[in-house]
């Protein structure tokens, strides 16, 4: 009996840790249906598990800046799509599209690896389609 007790509070115990699981990668937070284009300047890029962070400063159309904190994929996923720690260095200045925060707090997530510079036009890993 104790066996089977034994077996039972170890299902439990997996199922328990599960839903946290599941809920550290939920996309809740963030607004897929209405995605944002945003130009800035990379203050940090961070290639960090388990996610990947850029904060951006944007410069608003008064003129001021808004820093950003864009979260993105782990860099194990990233490394396969051609990224590495030196892809993104302070001072660049890039476009990205995002899903932003339903909160609307300045952040979001960054999931399109395909970021380029916005200077020069030079693309981090892989060419927009439409160009800049």
């Amino acid at each position: 009996m104790s066996r089977r007790r034994a077996a039972m509070l170890a299902i439990a115990a997996a199922l328990a840790a599960a839903a946290p699981a599941s809920a550290h990668h939920s996309f809740a937070v963030f607004d897929i249906e209405h995605p944002l284009e945003l130009r800035g300047t990379v203050q940090q890029f961070r290639f960090t598990s388990p996610h990947s962070f850029i904060v951006l400063a944007v410069e608003a159309a008064d003129g001021s800046t808004m820093i950003w904190n864009l979260e993105g994929a782990s860099p194990s996923i990233l490394i396969r799509d051609g990224w590495s720690n030196q892809s993104l260095k302070s001072g660049d200045e890039i476009k990205l599209s995002i899903d932003p925060l339903r909160s609307g707090a300045p952040g979001g997530a960054w999931t399109d690896q395909k970021v380029f510079f916005t200077k020069s036009g030079r693309p981090v890993v892989c060419c927009p389609p439409d160009g800049f």
